[in-house]
């Protein structure tokens, strides 16, 4: 099979042994101050443009979006990035793309910000533990970031990496994963419409545990791939290995599509509960944007 999906998992049944050892011990000491990472009254982004691309769904409350994330750079429970991350310091920051590119380059955030056109896009997000939301991004496409740098030919793949700071990240002091955080996409995955830089939602600065201040968004991919707090996209003539396929190759591949025809082998993937609902839903193939993407996998073995 050229696709292997990411499962539909708890972290505590498959995930590397030291993620479930460490969940109750983590950060026991730590002050329950990062109330504050989530404040309604989040800085404001410039004007935007409003393209609802997430097929007439109501979004999900700036409370759930908040307050249950998967970051394990604060901690391995689902609400420890909203108790955290308020030690992240997402100002100053940088962006940097080098690698198989003619005018490598950085960026500073704010800079960044105002240099693309933001536009709103709700997506839905579907997460490897069988949960979904659908999320107001503010962002602008990736591909009009990687043109900046005009990738040469021997470019094939885009790698990024986040930020490696275990002072302002309390999690990476814990051997969960090989830090940095590190995911990677094909050229044309990157470059297409729908892959998205999101730096805000519902109208404001991205919180910090949403992955501030600068995130990737692959809608029709598992939640995993969409690196939080990026720092540096590289681009490469090789697969990047990711975090995940390296800590568990057996259940993390490359793609990671979702595709609910393919089970998990001791589960299926068929269905999803979206946050903020008790039933489960149909879980859609490549998470409902087939439309525009399958063609990215003719031919291929899904």
């Amino acid at each position: 099979m050229l696709i292997k999906q990411a499962p539909d998992i708890q972290p505590s049944e498959i995930t590397a042994e030291a993620v479930y050892r460490e969940r109750r011990r983590f950060l026991g000491g730590a002050a329950a101050l990062a109330a504050l990472a989530v404040t309604p009254a989040q800085a404001a982004l410039p004007p935007y443009k409003k393209n609802a691309y997430g097929g007439g769904e109501t979004a999900n409350t700036w409370d759930e979006i908040t307050h249950y994330n998967n970051f394990y750079e604060f901690g391995t429970d689902k609400t420890d990035p909203a108790k955290y991350a308020h030690s992240l310091k997402p100002r100053p920051w940088t962006l940097a793309i080098e690698g198989a590119c003619r005018k490598p380059k950085s960026w500073d955030i704010d800079v960044l910000t105002r240099a693309f056109p933001l536009e709103e896009r709700i997506y839905r997000l579907r997460c490897v533990e069988g949960w979904s939301m659908v999320i107001p991004w503010l962002g602008f496409p990736l591909a009009g970031l990687l043109k900046q740098v005009e990738p040469t030919g021997n470019a094939k793949y885009v790698e990024f990496i986040t930020l490696h700071d275990p002072q302002q990240m309390p999690g990476q002091r814990q051997a969960i994963l090989d830090w940095p955080y590190r995911e990677g996409l094909r050229l044309d995955e990157a470059m297409h419409p729908l892959t998205l830089m999101a730096v805000g939602l519902y109208g404001r600065e991205l919180p910090n545990q949403n992955g501030a201040p600068l995130r990737l968004v692959v809608p029709w991919k598992y939640g995993f791939k969409s690196a939080k707090s990026i720092v540096k996209i590289r681009l490469v003539e090789q697969p990047p290995i990711s975090s995940w396929m390296k800590a568990v190759p057996r259940e993390y591949g490359f793609y990671s599509n979702v595709n609910p025809e393919v089970d998990h082998p001791r589960w299926s993937q068929a269905r999803e509960r979206r946050i903020g609902e008790f039933l489960k839903r149909p879980t859609l193939m490549f998470n409902g944007y087939g439309e525009q993407v399958a063609q990215l996998y003719s031919g291929m073995d899904l």
